[in-house]
């Protein structure tokens, strides 16, 4: 093999090895959805089978030879390793030209400000904090007038962080009264595109699958969530100050159910805030959300 055709199959590995990784993300990525609003063995089936229809992220090579092409195994190994990689590698660049753009706080966007004050920081009452979340429309239109409305009505005065995640999630938005929660349960938006990457303090609706966003959101702890551009989670805006108060936020009680023995979302669905204070009491929650 020449330099060139090794340095091009290097290429090529380097690609399949990214994509993997986003394979095993993207399993990771549907564990934080959010919530359907029916847990019968129909709804969990059909979830199961949404999971399963999913499009492989490349097509076959095989699928782009012509007819006319000379026959595949009149090809040395050397051509087609070649040619493989250089096609591999051409389908990663224009990939990379189309991704959403990380966010910039600096750019016009005509969105609001919001304030979440914070108590049970680090799972201690009477620690407090805050932290700012700026509202972008020119992202997620649709998202963002959700989430601003959602403020203005007090629905997440309350709220607790039910789902933290070190290094990956914050999770929030089922209220702690189950008379105003069943309010929205059937309320699903359609979905914005994906304009920004799920890059750290980003705002995202969490989902059920395609156009099932309600009240559910979650907070981006790294830069390395962009894996979740490709699921269709669509930033509405991102925190522009407090992150080190994100980062404070009880973990302690780990994945929630029936993964692991953190929060079960049914019963928050049903019980509200009376269920979180006896079995959960140190997760950290929203004493106050106001418009600055």
């Amino acid at each position: 093999l020449t330099s060139t055709e090794r340095a091009a199959i290097d290429m090529m590995m380097k690609v399949i090895g990214t994509a993997t990784l986003l394979a095993i993300q993207a399993m990771q990525a549907s564990a934080f959805s959010g919530v359907p609003s029916s847990f019968s063995a129909e709804g969990v089936h059909t979830l199961a089978a949404r999971s399963a229809a999913h499009t492989p992220l490349f097509a076959s090579f095989d699928d782009h030879v012509d007819s006319n092409d000379a026959p595949r195994d009149a090809l040395s190994r050397r051509d087609a390793a070649f040619k493989i990689a250089t096609t591999t590698a051409a389908i990663a660049a224009v990939t990379s030209a189309y991704a959403p753009y990380k966010a910039n706080a600096e750019e016009e966007d005509g969105g609001r400000l919001i304030e979440f004050t914070v108590n049970n920081l680090d799972g201690e009452e009477g620690s407090t904090g805050s932290f700012v979340v700026k509202t972008r429309p020119d992202w997620a239109p649709i998202g963002v007038e959700r989430f601003e409305a959602l403020a203005e009505s007090s629905f997440f005065d309350g709220c607790r962080a039910f789902r933290v995640l070190p290094g990956f999630i914050v999770q929030f938005g089922i209220t702690g009264n189950p008379e105003v929660q069943a309010k929205w349960r059937s309320r699903n938006l359609r979905d914005d595109p994906v304009k920004v990457t799920n890059s750290r303090g980003t705002l995202v609706f969490a989902t059920a699958g395609p156009n099932t966003r309600t009240t559910q959101l979650f907070i981006n702890l790294n830069d390395r969530n962009k894996f979740l551009d490709k699921q269709g989670f669509s930033p509405i805006g991102e925190v522009i100050s407090g992150m080190d108060v994100v980062e404070r936020f009880y973990s302690g009680y780990g994945e929630g159910a029936p993964s692991g023995k953190g929060p079960n979302q049914g019963l928050i669905q049903a019980k509200g805030n009376s269920y979180l204070e006896a079995s959960y009491p140190k997760l950290s929650y929203f004493s106050k959300v106001s418009f600055k």
